[in-house]
């Protein structure tokens, strides 16, 4: 009998110590240079269509991604509204033989230099602008969240709603309209077609600008009609 023990202890000890371990299943290796230049590339593609200098000055990845081996892919996600410039996260998904095998987060940022519309000086709230007041420099489309003046006849003869610095980018919607009528001004409402015109006096309601429809009262009828502003003393009802 101990004979025989021995004899199963000498053939157990190998096939413990790894007689039978499977052989390692073969792998492909994706350096971090591949990474980054499919992210690169994605970003490139990105912002085909800004208009812009384009500059990518960050993708927060390193190392090298081991995977089974197969037929690799990549496929870049990016949240849905980003218009491609700015400090963001993508998803990188890497697929094997169209299986996701792994989902990573990608921190990105990008540059994106376009020429618009600077103070030339501090500009104050209440100023209406003009030539003098604005010039033209490179910026990052993400200081102004993409919504800028591309040249300055699109400012001339608006007004400042809140102060900018100088050499700061001027957004369209920080700028508005000089009203030329004034809530509770006299004013004469116009009505007229092809055939007929009729005047009336009124009394603003509401200020506005050449163009915006306010409010006024008829002072024959006492109603309140809406009419479109034509200068400074006249509106204009549809008619």
């Amino acid at each position: 009998m101990r004979a025989i023990i021995a004899v199963l202890l000498l053939f157990a000890f190998p096939v413990a110590a790894g007689a039978l371990t499977a052989p390692a299943a073969p792998t492909v290796v994706v350096s971090e240079a591949q990474v980054q230049r499919v992210i690169s590339d994605y970003l490139l593609q990105k912002t085909a269509s800004l208009n812009a200098e384009v500059s990518v000055k960050k993708i927060g990845f390193s190392g090298e991604l081991r995977l089974p081996a197969g037929r690799v892919s990549f496929e870049v996600v990016a949240p849905e509204r980003w218009e491609g410039y700015g400090h963001v996260s993508l998803a990188l998904l890497v697929r094997v033989d169209d299986q996701v095998k792994r989902n990573l987060n990608v921190p990105v940022e990008v540059e994106a230099l376009a020429e618009m519309v600077v103070a030339a000086r501090t500009l104050e709230r209440g100023e209406v602008l003009t030539a003098s007041d604005l010039s033209l420099a490179r910026r990052d489309l993400a200081h102004v969240q993409g919504r800028f003046l591309k040249t300055i006849d699109e400012a001339l003869g608006l007004r400042v709603k809140n102060a900018v610095r100088a050499n700061l980018p001027v957004r369209g919607d920080w700028l508005e309209r000089v009203p030329v009528i004034k809530s509770g001004q006299l004013v004469t409402i116009v009505a007229e077609n092809e055939a007929v015109k009729i005047t009336a006096s009124g009394r603003a309601k509401s200020s506005g600008a050449v163009g915006d429809l306010i409010t006024v009262q008829n002072l024959s009828s006492q109603k309140d009609i809406a009419a479109r502003v034509v200068d400074a003393t006249t509106v204009r009802v549809d008619f």
